[in-house]
């Protein structure tokens, strides 16, 4: 489904993901991101529980880093989802608060909503969470910094 918007793209939210899906690698490629939901404004990502994720292999509790991967992707994508179109940009600042352990076994999913766009930053706020959006696993408030057309 096309996802028109006043900044004049005309993507698909799941091309967007794709095209995004291509530009990531390293941490977020590994952990297998994969594509869940979205709005005119907004995209969920996930990925599912691998125990090489954990933090510690006793307890099973996800480590920090893969979240945080899923929750950078998320803003980003949901960016791209509101001006329906890819655009370069950077993560200029990023601020998560973990609510929180991520139990053994669970799936996360990750809600960016783009709330805001001026000419050259973005404004983003998303939820992690394993199965209930009301206990959320960590929250999120990022900007991002265009870096070409």
């Amino acid at each position: 489904m096309d996802r028109s918007t006043s900044y004049g793209g005309t993507m698909p939210a799941a091309d967007i993901f794709e095209h995004a899906k291509r530009m990531i690698s390293g941490h977020a490629g590994q952990i297998g991101l994969r594509y869940v939901d979205h709005g005119d404004d907004w995209v969920d990502l996930a990925f599912d529980y691998k125990p090489e994720l954990a933090i510690n292999a006793e307890t099973g509790i996800l480590a920090s880093g893969p979240i945080i991967s899923l929750i950078d992707s998320a803003c980003g994508i949901s960016i791209m989802v509101k001006l329906g179109q890819p655009r370069p940009m950077a993560t200029l600042d990023l601020r998560v608060d973990y609510v929180r352990a991520a139990p053994p076994g669970r799936s996360i999913t990750a809600r960016g909503t783009c709330y805001r766009i001026s000419r050259n930053v973005a404004f983003v706020r998303c939820m992690a969470h394993d199965g209930d959006p009301d206990d959320p696993v960590a929250h999120a408030l990022a900007t991002f910094f265009f870096t070409g057309d």
